[in-house]
């Protein structure tokens, strides 16, 4: 497969494609070039080239669309619906999360259709293969998770969550009563639960050298995933957590040695005064690594509108520095997400993400805002639709709420008008 990205770096050389993505970005080739070789930015995309995109504190803020099928649910014709509807809401990334047992041929139809580059978390393959086979989730086999991720490799996934971090050590230490709610990743579960059956050790840190062989060869970034995140904003911040984090930080230089892209994800629940000292501490204790975080979502009473709560949570912590937020649907905690759930947390997590990125003064994000009120102010509607964050959706509402003439909010009121004349 030859030589990964930061390998190529390493040795001086700024390959084409790199730069050309690096000026798509707005972001110095050399300034991104030094950061990538030190871990502190990532490419994801890079090797397959779906719209390859930066994950740098110079970048904006990039969001993901999970999508998938479960045990309940699934129909390759909605997984394809909600594919679009994710690309057509501006994703940069989406994941196929996908439980059921036809989860290869979704997969399949995901990579031949995303325009966007694709991750899996492969562990959920590995638990639906033993659940099928040997008739229960936990009943992983070592040979057949490393069968399982080569071939995902070789199928042209560009970056996939590793929950190394569920260590053998943790999860004995972890007692019923410790938390609100417990462990609530469902990767964090199925290896916490593998542990405590077999008294082994997670297969993902115990072969974590392994798992690098295979990511150099297909160049695949890997995201360490948080399978001890809180699920509740009491649990946050507390020893489950943070431990794995200081586990994950090792991990980050054991791939760094290796010439591998990794990022960090990160919950999860955690109240808004939580967020920007939890965004500190996973910045020092993976020793600057992109982060990847879900949410966060602020609170827990809001089924129905999490897609709201997590914005909330989200623009805080993009803020603070994460370069990489997955969306929360308005589905979340209540079931699987439907094309028009998939749409609306894509939107949400564009808006925490853009409204973060000028609050960080990155390059073309107040400018863009700039452009919008220039265009108001002048009443130019056609400016103003193209210029919206999701022109289609702005373009139907206007012409549905006002038609073709004044904004019906304030008719011949219009502050611009009374100001005109």
């Amino acid at each position: 497969m030859g030589e990964t990205l930061v390998e190529k770096l390493r040795s001086g050389n700024i390959p084409d494609k790199f730069e050309e993505l690096c000026k798509k970005e707005n972001v110095d080739p050399v300034l991104l070039a030094r950061d990538v070789i030190e871990g502190k930015a990532v490419a994801v995309g890079y090797r397959n080239g779906r719209s390859p995109f930066l994950l740098s504190q110079y970048a904006r803020t990039k969001v993901n669309a999970n999508i998938g099928t479960s045990t309940n649910r699934s129909s390759l014709t909605e997984e394809m619906e909600k594919l679009h509807a994710a690309l057509s809401a501006g994703a940069d990334a989406v994941m196929d999360l996908s439980l059921s047992p036809d989860l290869k041929e979704i997969r399949s139809a995901v990579l031949e259709h995303s325009s966007r580059p694709v991750g899996t978390v492969p562990i959920y393959e590995a638990a639906v293969r033993a659940r099928t086979e040997r008739g229960a989730a936990v009943k992983l086999d070592v040979e057949e998770i490393f069968d399982i991720l080569e071939e995902q490799m070789e199928d042209g996934v560009d970056f996939m969550t590793i929950h190394a971090g569920v260590t053998r050590s943790l999860v004995m230490e972890f007692k019923k009563n410790s938390r609100l709610e417990g462990i609530v990743s469902r990767g964090g579960s199925i290896l916490s639960s593998f542990i405590k059956r077999s008294g082994k050790e997670n297969p993902f840190f115990e072969h974590f050298d392994r798992l690098l062989k295979l990511a150099q060869k297909y160049d695949v970034v890997l995201s360490l995933g948080d399978g001890m995140r809180p699920g509740a904003i009491k649990d946050a911040g507390d020893y489950f957590e943070v431990g794995e984090q200081r586990i994950l930080g090792e991990l980050v230089l054991r791939a760094r040695e290796a010439g591998v892209m990794c990022i960090v994800e990160g919950p999860g629940h955690v109240p808004l005064y939580m967020i920007g000292d939890a965004v500190k501490r996973m910045k020092k204790l993976s020793c600057n690594a992109p982060l990847y975080l879900l949410g966060p979502i602020v609170t827990d009473v809001a089924p129905g509108f999490d897609h709201i709560t997590s914005a909330i949570g989200g623009a805080i912590a993009a803020w603070e520095g994460v370069e990489f937020l997955c969306y929360v649907t308005p589905s979340e905690h209540l079931g699987l997400p439907v094309p028009e759930d998939v749409f609306m947390g894509v939107v949400s997590a564009r808006i925490a993400g853009h409204a973060a990125d000028i609050a960080r003064g990155v390059k073309g994000a107040q400018e863009w805002d700039n452009e919008m009120s220039k265009a108001r102010r002048e009443l130019n509607w056609e400016s103003m639709m193209n210029l919206s964050i999701h022109p289609e959706t702005s373009r139907r509402l206007k012409l549905e709420k006002s038609g073709e003439g004044t904004c019906t909010m304030c008719g011949e009121y219009c502050v611009f008008l009374i100001n005109e004349d």
